[in-house]
C-alpha cells in the first residue's frame, strides 16, 4: 500500500492541476505570450535547466560561439516553458480546439503507407514542440498505444491519465506487460509510441553516437522490429508560435532497422538528430542526455550525485 502524499506534495498538485485546467481555455497565442514572459525567468533562476541546456549545447554543437549558444538556451527554455502552459490545453481542451490547432500535416503517408502494408508502425517522438499534441492528433486517426510512467505525484496521475487516453490511446506500463502489449498493438498493424531520447536503466541499453558523442540508448526498437517487420517512423508536432502546429513525420535512418543493437541505436538517435534539426530550440535540452557516459567514466556508481551530470 503506498504511504500517504504529504500536505505539501497535495497543495503542489491541486495548484498544477488549477493550473492546467485555466490554461486549457486560453488561445494559443496567450501561451505563447505568457511563454515568452517566464521562460527568461526560468532561464534566469531555475540554475539546473539552464546548466543542463548550456552543457549539452556545448556538447553538441561546438563550433557556435558561446553567444550564439546562450541565446539558443534561452530560446529553448521559452519553448520548454510554452510545452508546459500547454499541457492543459492538450489534455483539456475541446478536442475540435486541438484539432484546429494541428495546421499542417506533412509525411502521413508514411504511416499509411506502411498500414497499408499490413505493418505495423512504431513513431519514434523525441521531446520536441509539443509531443502531448503529437499523441492527440496520432490516437485520433490510428489505433495507438504507448508506454505511461506514472508521475513522481501521484494525485496527478488520473488527470495526466484521462488527458492521454481520452482521443482513446492505449497506454501500457513500462515492464515486460507494456513491451508484450505493444508487441500485439504492432502484430495488429496498429501505431505505438517509444520516446527514443530516455536513458533506459542500465543493462537496457548501449552506447551510440548523439551528435557524434556517446549516449547510452535504448535497445527495445530492434526487439520490437524484428518480431514483427514493423515500419519505423519519426514523429513531432513543432511549434508555430502563437498559432498552432505542424506535424511532421519522417522516415527512419535505414539502419534502425539492423539486427545489431548498436547500429540500430545509432540510426535511433540519427532519427532524434533530423528532428532536432527542424528547429534545435524545440527540443528539450534540459534532459541529461549523456549522464551515463560520465557514470561510466566515473566508475557507473548508479546513485552517485553530480552537480549537472
Amino acid at each position: 500500500m503506498a504511504a500517504p502524499e504529504s500536505p505539501s506534495r497535495n497543495a503542489r498538485s491541486r495548484a498544477i492541476a488549477t493550473l492546467w485546467r485555466a490554461l486549457a481555455g486560453r488561445r494559443l497565442s496567450t501561451l505563447w505570450r505568457l511563454s515568452r514572459l517566464a521562460g527568461p525567468l526560468v532561464h534566469r533562476f531555475s540554475r539546473r535547466e539552464r546548466e543542463v541546456t548550456e552543457v549539452n549545447l556545448a556538447q553538441v554543437y561546438p563550433d557556435r560561439s558561446e553567444a550564439a549558444r546562450r541565446a539558443l538556451a534561452r530560446d529553448s527554455l521559452v519553448h520548454s516553458t510554452a510545452t508546459m502552459f500547454e499541457l492543459g490545453f492538450a489534455w483539456m481542451a475541446a478536442p475540435a480546439r486541438v484539432e484546429a490547432s494541428l495546421l499542417e500535416v506533412h509525411g502521413r503517408e508514411l504511416l499509411d503507407g506502411a498500414r497499408a502494408e499490413g505493418r505495423g508502425v512504431i513513431v519514434l517522438a523525441p521531446h520536441f514542440g509539443n509531443w502531448e499534441v503529437l499523441n492527440f492528433w496520432l490516437s485520433s486517426h490510428f489505433p495507438f498505444t504507448a508506454m505511461y510512467e506514472p508521475p513522481k505525484i501521484d494525485a496527478l496521475d488520473p488527470l495526466i491519465r484521462q488527458g492521454r487516453e481520452r482521443m482513446g490511446a492505449r497506454l501500457v506500463p513500462t515492464n515486460p506487460r507494456g513491451v508484450a502489449a505493444l508487441l500485439k498493438a504492432l502484430k495488429r498493424c496498429e501505431a505505438i509510441g517509444i520516446l527514443p531520447d530516455q536513458e533506459p536503466s542500465w543493462g537496457s541499453g548501449v552506447f551510440a553516437p548523439f551528435f557524434d558523442r556517446p549516449a547510452y540508448t535504448a535497445t527495445l526498437l530492434p526487439k520490437l522490429v524484428a518480431r514483427t517487420e514493423a515500419r519505423v517512423v519519426t514523429g513531432v508536432a513543432r511549434r508555430l508560435p502563437g498559432r498552432g502546429f505542424a506535424l511532421h513525420f519522417l522516415a527512419a535512418d535505414e539502419r534502425v532497422y539492423s539486427t545489431d543493437e548498436t547500429v540500430s541505436a545509432t540510426g535511433v538517435n540519427a532519427c532524434v538528430e533530423a528532428a532536432i534539426a527542424l528547429d534545435p530550440a524545440q527540443y528539450q535540452w534540459e534532459y541529461k542526455r549523456y549522464r551515463k557516459v560520465i557514470q561510466q567514466q566515473q566508475g557507473h556508481p548508479e546513485h552517485q550525485s553530480f552537480r549537472l551530470y
